[in-house]
C-alpha cells in the first residue's frame, strides 16, 4: 500500500513511518520542519525512521533538509519539504503519486502557544487540513486518518472521557481547531464519501518526544540538576500513552479503514491509566535516581485539570489493547534520553 503521512518527521509521525516501512509499505512523508522546535531533531527522527546512519553533519536549515531528502529517498520512501497550507504545492505531490490512504498528523501543536498565536493555529490546523480533504476529493482518495486530541474534552466533568461526551466547550484555540477538524471531516465524509477515522490522542510520550513536553523537559532538567517549573499543586493528571501503543492504535485503524466502507468514527487512543503531576515527577526522579527542586507556579491558561480515556470503543472496534504501564514507559524513555 502507498501511504501519505503528514508530519512524518515529527515524534509520532517518525515512529509511524518506521512501522509502515517495516511492514513493507511505501510512504510519502510531508513535513515543513516548522521552527516550533529545532529542525535538527526532526532530521534525526527522519534518519532513524528510515534506518539511515545518524552521523549527520549540520550546516544550515535549507542545505540540511535538501541533503536529508536526497539521502533518505528510496524505492519505497519519499520525503517532501512542504507546508500543508500551500495547496498548489501539495497538489503536485498528490498528482505525482498513487495514494491509497492519508494519515494526517501534521499540526501546530501546544495549548499554551495557541493562546498567543490563534490565527496561525487556524491557518495550519483548519485551513491546512481542509486543503488535504479538498485534494482527496479532487484525486479520488477515499481513506483518511486524522489526528485529533484529548484536549477537545476541555474540563469534562465526566470521567473517563468517552467519544459520546459533549465536547462543545474547549478551553484553548488548539483544542478548538481539533474540534473543528472533527466536524469538517464529517462534512467531507458525508458529501464526498471519504472514509475517515479521527483519533483522539491522550498525552503521548516515549523516545523522540518533543523537547517542550513535560516528561522530556523534566527529564532533561533533573538530569542536569536544575530546578523544574511545577504548575499548580501537583494534582493535575494525565492519561499518559506510550508511543508504541499509539502506533499500534494507528495501524489497527488503518486496517479497519481498508476493510470497511462508509466509515466515520472518532476513537480515543489512551492508556486508561491516570497519573498526576506529582507522581509523574517522582517516577522520573526514581528512574534517574535523582531528586530535584521545584519552582511552584500557578496553573497555566488553557491547561485542563485531568484527562482519562475511555478506550472501550477502541478495544471493540479496532482491537486496540495498550500494554505499557507508566513506570515501564518512563524507564524506556529515560534509557533513550540517556543514550541519545
Amino acid at each position: 500500500m502507498n501511504y501519505l503521512v503528514t508530519g512524518g518527521s515529527g515524534f509520532i509521525g517518525s515512529h509511524l513511518v518506521e512501522q509502515l516501512l517495516k511492514n513493507g509499505h511505501s510512504v510519502i512523508n510531508i513535513d515543513n520542519f516548522d521552527d516550533f522546535y529545532s529542525y535538527q531533531i526532526k532530521i534525526k527522527n527522519t534518519l532513524e525512521s528510515v534506518g539511515r546512519p545518524s552521523d549527520f553533519e549540520f550546516s544550515d536549515k535549507e542545505t540540511d533538509i535538501e541533503k536529508l531528502i536526497f539521502i533518505s529517498k528510496s524505492s519505497n520512501y519519499t520525503l517532501y519539504y512542504q507546508d500543508i497550507r500551500d495547496k498548489k504545492g501539495m497538489d503536485k505531490i498528490f498528482t505525482n503519486h498513487k495514494i491509497d490512504l492519508v494519515i494526517h498528523l501534521a499540526a501546530l501543536a501546544g495549548v499554551r502557544p495557541s493562546i498567543e498565536r490563534p490565527l496561525e493555529y487556524e491557518e495550519v490546523n483548519i485551513r491546512g487540513t481542509m486543503n488535504l480533504w479538498e485534494l482527496c476529493k479532487e484525486h479520488g482518495i477515499k481513506k483518511f486518518i486524522c489526528a485529533s486530541s484529548s484536549s477537545v474534552y476541555g474540563n469534562n466533568e465526566k470521567i473517563p472521557f468517552a467519544e459520546t461526551d459533549n465536547v462543545d466547550h474547549p478551553i484553548s484555540p488548539y483544542a478548538a481547531t481539533k474540534k473543528c477538524g472533527e466536524i469538517l471531516g464529517h462534512v467531507y465524509h458525508q458529501l464526498y464519501n471519504v472514509d475517515m477515522i479521527q483519533l483522539r490522542f491522550f498525552t503521548v510520550y516515549g523516545p523522540r518526544q518533543r523537547p517542550d513536553l513535560a516528561i522530556h523537559k523534566f527529564t532533561k532538567l533533573i538530569a542536569e540538576n536544575k530546578e523544574i517549573p511545577f504548575y499548580g499543586d501537583g494534582t493535575t493528571a494525565r492519561d499518559y500513552t506510550y508511543i508504541d501503543d499509539i502506533i499500534d492504535g494507528i495501524t489497527k485503524s488503518i486496517g479497519y479503514l481498508e476493510n470497511h466502507s462508509d466509515v466515520y468514527e472518532i476513537i480515543n487512543l489512551g492508556e486508561s491509566e491516570v497519573i498526576n503531576l506529582s507522581e509523574m515527577l517522582s517516577t522520573i526522579e526514581n528512574t534517574l535516581d535523582k531528586t530535584t527542586t521545584k519552582k511552584i507556579l500557578p496553573l497555566q491558561p488553557g491547561d485542563v485539570q485531568k484527562t482519562n480515556a475511555d478506550i472501550t470503543k477502541a478495544r471493540t472496534l479496532i482491537g486496540y489493547q495498550p500494554d505499557t504501564h507508566f513506570q515501564n514507559g518512563i524507564k524506556k524513555f529515560v534509557e533513550w534520553f540517556l543514550r541519545k
